[in-house]
């Protein structure tokens, strides 16, 4: 049976306390398919690529629905660690489905 795992990890913001500091995310996928050639791959990327991709897929998907992405706040209540996590599950998710 095929299994594919990614996992969204590792959370780090980059250029902390500038004006274009952003948070990017270590993805990390383990497969054994055979349409993969490499097993594992690990690579990081920042929120706006996630939206990117998700455009990307709508725009090929036709009537399959594609996932949410997790929110986009400006105006978060609470600590900015709990707001990089909760992006982190979301983003996992999105991933997942």
């Amino acid at each position: 049976q095929e299994l594919t795992t990614v996992r969204v990890q590792d959370p780090r913001v980059q250029n902390e306390g500038s004006w274009n500091s952003y948070v990017d995310y270590k993805i990390f996928l383990h497969t054994n398919s055979k349409a993969f050639t490499a097993k594992t791959s690990c690579v990081r990327r920042r929120y706006r690529e996630f939206v990117w991709l998700r455009r990307q897929l709508q725009k090929n998907a036709g009537l399959v629905p594609v996932p949410e992405l997790p929110g986009k706040s400006a105006f978060f209540v609470g600590s900015s660690d709990e707001f990089i996590e909760k992006r982190r599950q979301g983003l996992q998710q999105f991933l997942e489905k």
